[in-house]
């Protein structure tokens, strides 16, 4: 998580003003509970640029996760499971809003949502960075763990609660999901066990029985880049990139963290960048590398088709 101290990371950066005095609908979270408490129709609510004063509003409460997504992101539809199962079992403490940006422009350009999944937090209403990317199980739950501890620091120590029937009872009538392909469930195991390399075989195999799993394949490329930033340090990472400018494998090395935090445009620039220095015949591995954290970021993303114009201009 990145630093939030005293919960305002981002003040500067978000600007919720334009949606925070907008009317909310009372449809939702008008139940009243006991002191610190407050009904809402789910633990999990899709939230849109109209009821988000609503959020923000039960933010002073508990803590509420968002959840930029959407439709065509692949590692969107890996993480926002895990995230509704962890909120789910933490009873109450956390309150998750997912919000479709191609839905949603003024969340999404408030929150500044250059690459997706993209989860920040709202305590007592200001916005708190958590990460971007598909996550491993354990590195969600630690980070809600930290969140947890910097609302109370802030005096946002309350629970909500779901109207009607329990989450439990609501997951138990709910039809049950067809259980995942057995190397799938494997590589899933591996990664929340922070077993990058046992991941990634899994995923390999999965793509040589059936080349055109597209979940495989997906899972494989975010896989992958989460074991080449695994305990890589950024400023010892710049530092070699700065001192050997055509050394492919420095240039990666950034790049790849670029993406992990979320420097997008930052990390397809550096690449192109390379690509354009280098000999024809020294080039393949930075399309290749290129193609894949394109493919990681998805075809739809406005920073993908920029880039690949780019890639394709200096091609032909």
């Amino acid at each position: 998580m990145t630093d939030p101290a005293s919960g305002a990371a981002l003040r500067g950066a978000v600007d919720l003003s334009a949606l925070r005095n907008r009317p909310a609908p009372s449809a939702a979270g008008d139940g009243q509970g006991p002191a610190g408490a407050a009904s809402v129709p789910s633990l999990v609510m899709d939230v849109t640029d109209e009821t988000f004063p609503q959020v923000l509003e039960l933010s002073r409460t508990v803590p509420v996760v968002i959840d930029l997504w959407a439709e065509w992101c692949g590692p969107c539809k890996q993480l926002s499971p895990v995230l509704e199962r962890v909120v789910t079992e933490l009873g109450g403490r956390l309150l998750l809003a997912k919000v479709d940006v191609d839905a949603n422009p003024q969340l999404s350009q408030a929150f500044r949502a250059q690459s997706i999944p993209l989860v920040v937090a709202l305590v007592a209403g200001q916005p708190v960075p958590l990460f971007t990317g598909a996550v491993p199980e354990q590195q969600v739950r630690e980070v809600f763990a930290q969140l947890l501890q910097l609302a109370a620091q802030n005096g946002v120590t309350g629970t909500v609660t779901a109207d009607g029937a329990s989450e439990t009872d609501a997951a138990a009538e709910a039809p049950a999901e067809p259980p995942l392909p057995p190397l799938h469930a494997e590589a899933f195991d591996a990664i929340e066990a922070g077993d990058y390399p046992r991941a990634i075989a899994a995923y390999e195999k999965a793509l040589a029985e059936n080349p055109r799993d597209a979940e495989a394949r997906a899972g494989l490329g975010q896989v992958r880049l989460l074991d080449r930033v695994q305990g890589a340090d950024l400023q010892a990472a710049r530092d070699a990139a700065a001192a050997a400018p055509t050394d492919i494998e420095a240039q990666f090395a950034v790049a790849d963290l670029d993406l992990a935090g979320g420097h997008v445009e930052d990390a397809f620039a550096r690449l192109l960048d390379l690509f354009a220095q280098l000999p024809s015949d020294d080039r393949a591995p930075v399309r290749e590398r290129l193609l894949e954290l394109f493919a990681l970021v998805g075809d739809g993303d406005p920073h993908v088709i920029r880039a690949r114009g780019s890639l394709s201009s200096l091609l032909f």
